[in-house]
C-alpha cells in the first residue's frame, strides 16, 4: 500500500542520492521502497481498470 509515510522516505532518500550519496544499505532500502511503491501502483490500476464499464460502444460500419 502506498503511504505517505513511503513517499516521504523515498523522497527523502532520492534527495540524498543527489546530495551526499547512499550507503549501500541505504541503497537496498532505496530499492525495496520502490519495489513497494511500484507494486502498490499496479495494484490500485488495476482495480481502476477492473471497474471500468464500456458503456457506449461505437458502431461497427459507419455509413460513407
Amino acid at each position: 500500500m502506498i503511504t505517505k509515510e513511503l513517499i516521504d522516505e523515498i523522497n527523502a532518500l532520492a534527495r540524498k542520492q543527489r546530495s551526499a550519496g547512499l550507503t549501500d544499505e541505504e541503497k537496498i532500502r532505496q530499492n525495496q521502497l520502490r519495489k513497494i511503491y511500484l507494486a502498490g501502483f499496479r495494484e490500485n490500476m488495476k482495480n481502476i481498470l477492473d471497474r471500468v464499464e464500456i458503456v457506449d460502444e461505437l458502431p461497427k460500419n459507419k455509413p460513407s
